[in-house]
Order: structure tokens, then C-alpha cells, then sequence
């Protein structure tokens, strides 16, 4: 039971809004860690608190990038079939 494959516009927006959405969770990450005052920039080290900070800035991340892929599953269907 083959499925078609998506058209290149359509996988293009999944591109682009994985982009955007991976952006955009970092910095929200990154926000969050500078409102409670752990901030994974603050020094040259790699303390506990820069430590957490560089988590939440990869966790907002990979959080935005997997926001895009359900919100495209859910508009177009799964890209992989």
C-alpha cells in the first residue's frame, strides 16, 4: 500500500516551519533559563547552572522542531508514508 509522496511545496513549508520553529523554541529555552537566572552564555565554564542552561536551549529547540512536525502531520498527513 504505496502512498504518494508529498509535492515539494508542500515539504518545503515542513522545511521551513521545522527552521523557524527550531529558532524560536532556542530562544524561548534560552528565555526561560535568563528568567530564573541561569543563563548557558554567562561565563567560559561549564558550571551547573550553564549546563542547565544549554538543556533548556536544547530542549525549546528540539521542542519547536517537533511542534512543526505534528503540526504538518496534522494539516498534510505523514511525510514518511
Amino acid at each position: 500500500m504505496a502512498q504518494t509522496p508529498h509535492p515539494t511545496s508542500q515539504l518545503l513549508i515542513l522545511g521551513v516551519a521545522q527552521a523557524v520553529l527550531f529558532v524560536l523554541g532556542g530562544l524561548l529555552g534560552r528565555w526561560i533559563g535568563i528568567a530564573f537566572g541561569i543563563d548557558a552564555f554567562a561565563s567560559a565554564g561549564y558550571s551547573a547552572r550553564e549546563m542547565i542552561g544549554i538543556l533548556l536551549v536544547g530542549l525549546g529547540a528540539g521542542g519547536g522542531l517537533q511542534l512543526a512536525r505534528v503540526w504538518y502531520a496534522r494539516r498534510y498527513g505523514n511525510p514518511r508514508g
